[in-house]
């Protein structure tokens, strides 16, 4: 029988090969991820995983949901490695190499994605064999999803279909990258984007146009006061760093030049709720601001003016549990005790939401994510083999 530094000396490199593959794929959020979950797709069936996909409404992005029952093709329960295939942007120019060409350097593996979070789930692939080679108490799931960094727009869809599958799932491990160490809590995640309508005239004059970056800017100002008011709000008790809500403004664009009336802006924000309420408040309290105050003072002098908020996503936060079983679990399997929480966000919420008992644990650092020069450390790649080949002891006959 092989040892375990025998199974992960023969996974390592594994590995790193598919994470170089999976690095091939510029899985941009909002971009397709077909070729990769097909890549994927293709490893598992050939192990003779049970698979199926949920495609969106484009017909270019799709989850992939895979079971390895074991020799023994047991059914029901199990526990689901979860990760995300989507990524953030990278500026060629920016980098020391090409972003989608992986790079191995000083025991690291650079490229998009490496860290976030593409490393958990070349993990996952390259233990995949092992899984399938054993007899199996519960079954494996793999849960490959898209549009994670974009509002968690493809893990609603998959979650929708396995509730018509009926199927119990005992628990949940979200790979994001946080240095193998178990999170039971994180705050949610609110995503918008608000579009002003104005009118275009020459900056001579200013009285006879209306400048949506002038409305802009207003409906920004309203949105820092509100920021202050939910530093007051924070709760008496909380797991969270910052305490309270944050609010930032990511991206605002609009206007063609500065003799020029702006007709058009649109402005890019996020609230990170430690409560439902206050998520709540935000809306309220910026919708009332726009549809009262703003958008009169712009239809008296243009009528067709407008401001139309979009809501690009709403992710419920993840809540920490008592006596969780998920938490228990890769507790025993790391052998550290010392769970945290973040105020990143992730799709643990979702499928906490779904009843299933959920912790977020995974190789790399979150100080890497979204970075130029994105990497993962071959140390945290093996600690996460480590993690997976000891779930594999734990749950064979």
């Amino acid at each position: 029988m092989a040892t375990q530094k025998e199974i992960i000396d023969q996974a390592f490199p594994e590995t790193l090969k598919i994470l170089s593959d999976l690095i091939k794929f510029p899985t941009v959020s909002g971009t397709s991820n077909l070729k990769l979950i097909e890549y994927c797709e293709n490893k598992l069936n050939k192990l003779e995983a049970e698979s199926f996909k949920t495609i969106n409404e484009s017909t270019q992005q799709a989850n992939l949901f895979s079971t390895i029952s074991g020799k023994k093709k047991i059914n029901g329960g199990g526990i689901i490695l979860s990760g995300h295939t989507d990524v953030v942007p990278a500026s060629p120019k920016e980098w020391s190499s090409d972003p989608y060409i992986a790079r191995e350097k000083d025991d690291k593996i650079f490229g998009r994605g490496s860290c976030d979070m593409k490393g958990f789930i070349a993990c996952t692939l390259a233990m995949a064999p092992f899984f399938a080679s054993e007899n199996l108490k519960k079954p494996i799931h793999f849960s490959y999803t898209f549009d994670e960094e974009t509002a968690c727009l493809g893990a609603p869809l998959m979650l929708a279909d396995l509730k018509k599958r009926k199927i119990n799932y005992s628990a949940c491990i979200i790979g994001e990258p946080t240095s193998m160490k178990a999170i039971t809590a994180h705050k949610g995640y609110n995503e918008y984007v608000t579009y002003f309508t104005g009118l275009s005239g020459h900056a001579s004059d200013p009285e006879h146009g209306v400048s949506a970056v002038e409305y802009a800017i207003k409906y920004s100002n309203k949105l820092m006061e509100l920021r202050n008011e939910l530093k007051k709000r924070k709760p008496k008790k909380t797991v969270f760093s910052p305490p309270y809500t944050t609010l930032q403004i990511g991206k605002i664009n609009g206007g063609i030049g500065t003799n020029v009336i702006a007709d058009k802006c649109t402005l890019d924000w996020e609230a990170r709720p430690v409560s439902q309420e206050d998520g709540e408040f935000i809306n309220k309290n910026i919708d009332s601001y726009a549809e009262k105050i703003l958008l009169p003072e712009m239809r008296k002098i243009y009528p067709k003016s407008n401001i139309k908020k979009i809501t690009v996503g709403e992710v419920v936060g993840f809540d920490e549990k008592e006596g969780s079983e998920a938490v228990d679990l890769v507790c025993n399997l790391t052998g550290d005790n010392s769970k945290d929480v973040v105020s990143f966000g992730t799709e643990a919420g979702l499928f906490q939401e779904f009843g299933i008992s959920t912790v977020v644990c995974g190789p790399g650092s979150i100080q890497q994510a979204h970075t130029v020069d994105e990497f993962i450390t071959f140390d945290q790649l093996k600690l996460c083999l480590k993690m997976l080949f000891d779930l594999k002891e734990r749950i064979k006959v």
